[in-house]
């Protein structure tokens, strides 16, 4: 679930580790590169250990100020959340990036805003 690997995540930036891995599906392997994609991880990549496919994140530290400071969990699976895109606000003024599971896929708020498309408000980050 998404919300173990955004703990998981702010964890490893704190401890300062370079490499964390996550067991693979599909949701959370786009939602990893949404966030490579907008800075707040190096590298996100698909790897095969034995049989099993397992999700590589290369972790990025931002000096003195940790690159994830923390998380909000908007949706889960006892309550989904929806949200239209004209609902859709900034993150902590700008400083932080909001995702969504819409019908065209994983996207960060502002591209929900940009496409006029709403959808289930996973998380916001900072």
């Amino acid at each position: 679930m998404h919300y173990n690997i955004l703990s998981e995540l702010k964890n490893a930036v704190r401890a300062k580790k370079d490499k964390i891995t996550f067991p693979y599906s599909k949701m959370d392997f786009a939602i990893l590169k949404k966030l490579a994609e907008n800075g707040y991880v190096k590298a996100v990549e698909k790897e095969t250990v034995g049989k099993k496919n397992i999700i590589a994140v290369r972790v990025m530290h931002g000096g003195k100020v940790p690159v994830v400071n923390d998380f909000s969990i908007k949706s889960k699976p006892s309550r989904h959340t929806y949200i239209d895109y004209r609902s859709l606000n900034t993150v902590r003024s700008g400083h932080g990036i909001s995702m969504l599971s819409t019908s065209q896929g994983i996207m960060t708020g502002k591209e929900a805003r940009k496409n006029k498309v709403g959808g289930e408000y996973l998380f916001e980050l900072w």
